[in-house]
């Protein structure tokens, strides 16, 4: 990835951090508004995600935005809700920040 992709990247996980904090905060409340603000976050992180799959590919893409907001999310989660992640969960955080990191490792020159 590019070093403007991967800025743009961290303004889309900015984004997905943010929706789904909002939406948690309206699973706590049930405040209407509160619901069409994290739809609107998410539908905003989605029409950022066609530039960077533009960029690097569908499969690329999706596969770093996911794991990206698997940890962010957590750490929020923890950070600010108080929720605390079993051991089992840190483990498959950290086997996909591997996966994800065999999947963007750089590929050498093919013959």
């Amino acid at each position: 990835m590019s070093p403007g992709s991967i800025l743009w990247l961290g303004a889309i996980m900015a984004v997905f951090v943010a929706a789904n904090s909002v939406l948690r905060s309206y699973a706590a409340s049930s405040h209407l508004p509160t619901l069409l603000g994290a739809l609107v976050l998410f539908s905003l992180g989605n029409v950022m995600m066609v530039r960077l799959m533009r960029e690097s590919g569908l499969a690329l893409a999706i596969s770093i935005s996911s794991v990206a907001q698997l940890v962010l999310i957590s750490a929020v989660a923890f950070a600010w809700f108080g929720e605390r992640p079993t051991g089992l969960q840190l483990a498959g955080m950290a086997l996909g920040i591997v996966a994800v990191t065999l999947i963007a490792w750089p590929q050498g020159a093919r013959s």
